[in-house]
This record gives structure tokens, sequence and C-alpha cells, in this order.
């Protein structure tokens, strides 16, 4: 008879919270990277807006899932299609706050 192997459960990632610190700090290292003194203003709106947001909620764990609600609150507020990617950009961008 043939035995049937199971497949181990996937470990996820650790969940962890960003606090304001480590915030600052990825901001700090963005702005950094950015070599245009316009690009650097438009990050740091965005960085700003989205660390006031993050902050404004009681978060267990920083992950996909709170950039997708921050995305829909950007919808929500019916921003253009090219500002919601610019904002969206900017806290993506390596090494960055998440991804």
């Amino acid at each position: 008879m043939k035995r049937i192997k199971r497949r181990q459960p996937t470990k996820s990632s650790p969940k962890h919270s960003l606090n304001l610190p480590d915030l600052y700090q990825a901001k700090s290292t963005v702005l950094n990277s950015v070599p245009s003194k316009e690009s650097q203003r438009g990050y740091r709106h965005a960085i700003d807006e989205f660390i006031a947001r993050y902050c404004s909620e009681p978060r267990l764990s920083f992950n996909k899932a709170v950039v997708t609600r921050y995305r829909i609150h950007l919808e929500l507020r019916q921003l253009a299609p090219g500002t919601i990617n610019g904002r969206l950009a900017a806290i993506r961008r390596r090494p960055v706050l998440i991804f």
C-alpha cells in the first residue's frame, strides 16, 4: 500500500508592528534614495500621510492588508488613479515600509 505524504504547514512570516521610530527611519531611507528634490517632496507628503493614517488606527501587525486598506481609503477620497499609484509607490519603495 502506498503511503500518502502530508504537506507540512507553511510557516507564515512573523507579524510585526511598526512604531514611529521605525516609520521615520524608513521614510528617511526612502527620501535619501530619491535623487530629485521634487520627487522627494512628493514622496515625503505621501509617506507622512500614510504614517498619520497608520498611526491613527490601532494595529497588531504591518502587512499587505494594511496597504490594501490604505488604497481603499484613497479611492474613497476619489483621488485620481495616478495620484493613488504615486502614493502607493512611495510606501512600496525599497528599502521601505513594507514589501
